[in-house]
């Protein structure tokens, strides 16, 4: 056996010192695939992705996806646009290209790359031509480990529905503002998955610092990573927009704005408002990261709720989806005063969830008809027709809340409640909790959620 070193030994352990995180450095391999939209889902679809600077000049090619395995016989060439990335000394270019002129229910095949540097094929298809059923995933705040935790989340989530339309995150995909490598391990985490469904992100506070002068500064990886619609506010590029699909329109609000500027706020109502009124589509979804109602002890955002709600109710906004609670909260038509009864109206249901780990403790002021601390979830949502059914699993897969809307020739939805399906609440406070509280606090909490058996 040879005999090693002691130089050797310490060469090794310095090594390993210097092993506190993974390395995402780029290289001429296109790494970080997202698919994403800035028109329409139908004819069109937009891809970025990231290089080292030693590859100036990328390409996306794309074709009607075959049987054959000779994909770049038939395949078209996308020039892209690279924008540089110089953070703390190192440089990156992420690549941007819309491929367009597509044709409506087709499944494609892409890849990305240059010269000998390619990534794999990959498939997506295009929207339906004609408004029929889909589906999609929702994302609560992923956030915190990403790589370990938040990883099996996605995964769990694909796996049970692979040909989800796309992906919608609630804001604070990372933890650090500018972060490299917590973007590095969000993509890590998803892998191919985004590459083959298109994601829609909002922003969340995580996503936001402040510069010298104290004004908010959106992370600097957002708007080369996402290549996402310029429909919104002049100053809110690619945080407030929407999309639609389907017979289905999705908004994205800019919540970190609203809650700490008072102009960003009556500039995103006064939008709001205006693509509401011209809205034609059968059913509405808002995202954004702040909830309406908070979910989480301590939490409130009273100025938020009372510029918009009413906008919702007037408009029929039928389903707002948010983050930022680090818990699970889901109430229904709550301006009608009917929470969780079945019955018609025009009042939201408002979700709030979190399929990251970084879990924060339930509110007593209870406003949900379904609630859960401690649980990392992921949402199915299906829309056909006049009917839009809602499933919200645990990163198990088992299904912890349900219920379906069902749309009336007014505008009017039905309610119909299918909790009862799924698995026991999950409300009981940790041990970590539990030590932290008085007896006194301790009832109070049990009363609004009794212990479970």
């Amino acid at each position: 056996m040879k005999s090693i070193s002691l130089l050797t030994i310490l060469a090794l352990l310095m090594g390993l010192g210097q092993l506190t995180a993974q390395d995402f450095a780029p290289s001429p391999f296109p790494d970080r695939i997202v698919l994403t939209w800035n028109g329409d889902p139908r004819h069109s679809q937009a891809v970025s992705w990231r290089t080292n600077t030693q590859v100036p000049q990328g390409t996306a090619e794309i074709t009607v996806a075959p049987d054959s395995p000779h994909l770049e016989e038939s395949a078209k060439s996308y020039p892209s646009t690279a924008e540089l990335l110089v953070q703390e000394g190192d440089s990156s270019l992420y690549h941007t290209v819309s491929f367009d002129n597509l044709t409506p229910g087709t499944l494609y095949a892409y890849r990305v790359g240059f010269e000998n540097h390619w990534s794999e094929w990959f498939h997506f298809k295009t929207a339906p031509e004609e408004p029929g059923g889909f589906s999609f995933i929702y994302f609560g705040d992923a956030q915190n480990d990403l790589k370990s935790r938040w990883s099996r989340v996605i995964r769990q989530a694909y796996s049970s529905m692979s040909d989800a339309a796309f992906m919608l995150h609630a804001g604070d995909l990372i933890n650090r503002t500018h972060a490299d490598t917590e973007w590095g391990e969000w993509n890590h985490a998803g892998g191919f998955v985004h590459a083959m469904i298109p994601s829609i992100p909002t922003p969340g506070n995580h996503e936001y610092d402040r510069n010298e002068n104290g004004e908010l500064v959106l992370d600097i990886h957002w708007r080369k990573q996402f290549n996402l619609p310029l429909n919104g506010p002049t100053g809110f590029e690619e945080t407030v927009y929407y999309t639609d699909y389907g017979n289905a329109r999705i908004i994205s609000l800019n919540s970190q704005e609203i809650v700490l500027n008072d102009s960003s706020r009556h500039r995103q109502k006064e939008w709001l408002e205006r693509i509401l009124q011209e809205n034609t589509q059968d059913w509405t979804i808002i995202t954004f990261h702040h909830p309406i109602y908070s979910s989480s002890s301590g939490r409130d955002n009273e100025e938020f709720r009372e510029t918009f709600q009413p906008l919702f109710e007037a408009y029929g906004v039928d389903l707002v989806l948010q983050g930022h609670d680090h818990t699970y909260g889901r109430g229904h038509n709550l301006s009608t005063g009917v929470s969780g009864k079945p019955g018609k109206g025009k009042g939201p249901v408002y979700v709030v969830s979190v399929s990251g780990p970084k879990m924060y403790e339930l509110t007593t002021d209870k406003w949900m008809d379904r609630a859960a601390s401690e649980t990392q979830l992921y949402q199915f949502i299906t829309i056909k027709d006049n009917k839009l059914t809602y499933r919200a699993h645990t990163a198990t897969g088992k299904l912890y809340d349900a219920f379906y809307l069902v749309k009336d020739n007014q505008g009017n939805n039905s309610f119909t409640d299918e909790a009862a399906s799924a698995i026991e609440q999950r409300t009981d406070l940790p041990p970590r909790k539990l030590k932290e509280k008085t007896p006194a606090e301790l009832e109070e909490y049990e009363k609004v959620y009794p212990k479970q058996q």
